[in-house]
């Protein structure tokens, strides 16, 4: 079973940037995608992104599309995901995960592997 770790979280202002970091260990990577959700105050953990694992190609909700920018580094086991341009809204424990199945999704029941999450939060 592959542990995920995050880190990288923590405060920033408005408008600022996060690289979040996602390191895989007890075993290479092997999953279909790398994937990102956040969780807000009071409300469901909602997906944010996602990497295939073999040949990079990527997919972003709407809410971040064009901010944030989701990538791998094969040699490091590791996946990253660059916030730019941040937003109050953005404030959130951020989680990556294992997806486990073999074609494109963003529904949490399709990842596992869960990191223990990363908390940003986003000052206006």
């Amino acid at each position: 079973q592959v542990q995920l770790v995050e880190s990288g979280g923590g405060l920033v202002q408005a408008g600022g940037s996060l690289r979040l970091s996602c390191a895989a260990s007890g075993r290479t990577f092997s999953r279909p995608a790398m994937g990102w959700f956040r969780q807000a105050p009071g409300k469901e953990r909602e997906f944010v992104a996602a990497i295939v694992w073999s040949v990079g190609s990527t997919y972003y909700a709407d809410s971040v599309k064009g901010r944030f920018t989701v990538s791998k580094d094969n040699a490091k086991n590791t996946g990253y995901l660059q916030m730019n341009s941040l937003k109050p809204e953005d404030t959130a424990v951020y989680y990556c995960a294992a997806r486990n199945v073999n074609y494109r999704s963003a529904f949490e029941a399709n990842f596992d592997s869960w990191g223990q999450g990363t908390q940003v939060t986003v000052s206006s």
